[in-house]
């Protein structure tokens, strides 16, 4: 055991000990003592000062009882809270999955820091994916990429199945005999993770949520599309795809007043050009999919941003306010 008593007294320290909160020697050595090992109070100084030299920050208390603590650690508490806040809002990651993976980040704490984090963790009225086996998709993916391969997948969609007493929701496939793509990208985009492929047979990029594909598999088929992705840029593309719901693509003119700047500077960029019209509204062309997510998008700014050109997304967004107004 005497052996193993580096370790342990490395373990000891980065799970009792912070900045907040210190140990003395003798606490030090009634740790090691409920290990099962005994050591001397001259060994243990000696022992801080091979940790030390050994990368760990060990800092000790000015007072006058001299304690012993972790300083800095290589990730802060407040890179911890934003790790566990961006596993609690994505929706990809299941519940179950979620309180794994933040646990795991606790033990990247002392055991008080890890309450802090703990008491971060509200996630039961959260809305989560509930396929469990995800985080295996994203690794079959992210293998086929590397080998530059196909994939072949079985994809999935919620439908009420109104055959019984009761509407039961449940998912069913989209096509019976799956489908085939070569994929590209992983992109999280509106805290989900979708797969950016080139379909050979429609000879264009699509999109598939990750969460509603399984069954995948790697094939020996070489990837398709490496010319159309060659200048490919998925962050570009999925601010023109508007929360990943498909369309035509088309570049539209907007008018908007000069308020929203901000909103339109968080939709598409900053390396946008803008066009002044008038001293309360602007001009600006962005490239986006023509969906009713897009007309919602605009509809939701009341008002503020208006579609100029072309005249037939004007005319599809009347359109679809009609149709809201006929439902009325």
């Amino acid at each position: 055991m005497q052996k193993q008593k580096l370790l342990y007294l490395r373990k000891i320290m980065l799970e009792k000990t912070d900045e907040n909160h210190g140990l003395t020697s003798s606490e030090i050595l009634a740790e090691l003592a409920s290990y099962g090992i005994q050591a001397e109070r001259k060994s243990l100084y000696d022992d801080l000062q091979v940790l030390e030299k050994f990368g760990m920050d060990i800092c000790k208390t000015k007072s006058s009882t001299v304690k012993y603590y972790v300083g800095s650690r290589d990730f802060e508490l407040p890179e911890l809270k934003l790790l566990v806040d961006a596993i609690q809002s994505s929706k990809f990651i299941t519940e179950k999955k979620s309180f794994s993976l933040i646990h795991k980040i606790e033990g990247l704490a002392s055991v008080y820091e890890g309450k802090e984090l703990q008491r971060q963790v509200v996630i039961s009225n959260r809305v989560k994916t509930m396929n469990e086996r995800i985080y295996y998709s994203v690794d079959k993916i992210q293998n086929a990429i590397a080998l530059n391969r196909k994939i072949s997948f079985k994809y999935y969609r919620w439908e009420l199945d109104f055959s019984g007493t009761e509407r039961i929701v449940k998912r069913e496939k989209i096509r019976d005999g799956g489908y085939t793509a070569s994929p590209w990208a992983l992109c999280w985009d509106d805290e989900n993770y979708y797969l950016i492929a080139y379909d050979t047979c429609a000879d264009s990029i699509k999109h598939y949520r990750v969460d509603k594909m399984d069954d995948i598999e790697v094939l020996d088929d070489e990837r398709d599309g490496g010319k159309t992705f060659e200048k490919f840029d998925p962050a570009d593309y999925s601010k023109g795809v508007f929360s990943m719901f498909g369309g035509e693509k088309a570049t539209v003119k907007l008018s908007v007043d000069n308020d929203c700047i901000g909103v339109i500077v968080d939709r598409f960029g900053r390396d946008i050009f803008v066009t002044k019209e008038s001293d309360t509204t602007f001009g600006v062309s962005v490239d986006i999919m023509t969906s009713k997510q897009f007309y919602a998008w605009v509809f939701g700014l009341g008002g503020k941003v208006r579609i100029i050109s072309p005249q037939n997304v004007v005319d599809e967004f009347k359109k679809q306010l009609e149709n809201v107004n006929e439902s009325f």
